[in-house]
């Protein structure tokens, strides 16, 4: 699994953001694809629904997986969830979940995190 974007600072006005996995940098964006994507596996109706699930600030080792792995896709990278699992993230769980908070703040601003 290569990234894509070596080299390259995320651009956060675009929804980017840069997460250190397995000791790498990569680059992390909920494209409007990923988004429908999250939609699917939640079973959100549509995005206002999908940032109100991830607000309540509840969320699973899966959906964390899910979300970093969304982020993961939207930013070019071939990467299924099975792998994403088996990433380890500096801070263990917890830093599983500031890569998903930032990445939801990124791309929803102020009313999504984890």
């Amino acid at each position: 699994m290569a990234d894509l974007r070596e080299g390259r600072i995320a651009n956060r006005h675009r929804g980017e953001i840069d997460a250190m996995l397995d000791g790498r940098r990569y680059t992390l964006c909920l494209t409007l694809g990923a988004l429908a994507e999250l939609e699917a596996a939640f079973g959100a109706s549509d995005l206002q629904a999908l940032a109100g699930r991830f607000s309540e600030g509840r969320l699973a080792a899966l959906d964390l997986v899910r979300i970093i792995g969304a982020g993961l896709r939207g930013a070019g990278e071939s990467v299924d969830n099975s792998e994403v699992a088996a990433m380890q993230a500096e801070g263990g769980a917890a830093g599983f979940a500031r890569i998903a908070a930032d990445l939801l703040t990124a791309t929803f601003g102020g009313e999504a995190a984890a």
